[in-house]
């Protein structure tokens, strides 16, 4: 069964860091895009941040460039989501997702183009 498991989540203050963990299980995602998104209370799921295969290419929700950083480590099969300088809009339930659309090289930044998703884990940034 594949499974992609979000850790690291919590309750910090304004201005403090979270790293986020989505551990994939079932299969190596090796080869696959990967990204991360975030849905707060009462609003639709949006992209955060994604990165490309070979973890050379890395795009970025504007409002969160130079604070957050996505990386890989395939020989754990698991991506991260370091997040500094949080600020309480950044709260909400942040999910892992992995896509299956390994034809091409670069990302992608809608939810349609992932097939596999986490369950989520949430981050609450207080003022």
């Amino acid at each position: 069964q594949v499974q992609l498991v979000e850790s690291g989540g919590g309750l910090v203050q304004a201005g403090g860091s979270l790293r986020l963990s989505c551990a994939a299980s079932g299969r190596a995602f090796t080869d696959n895009p990967m990204g991360w998104f975030r849905q707060a209370p009462g609003k639709e799921r949006e992209f955060v941040a994604t990165i490309s295969r070979s973890g050379t290419i890395t795009y970025y929700k504007n409002s969160v460039k130079g604070r957050f950083t996505i990386s890989r480590d395939n020989a754990k099969n698991t991506v991260y989501l370091q997040m500094n300088s949080l600020k309480p809009e950044d709260s909400a339930v942040y999910y892992c997702a992995a896509s299956l659309r390994t034809e091409y090289t670069g990302v992608f930044i809608t939810p349609p183009n992932y097939a596999y998703w986490g369950q989520g884990t949430l981050v609450t940034v207080s003022e």
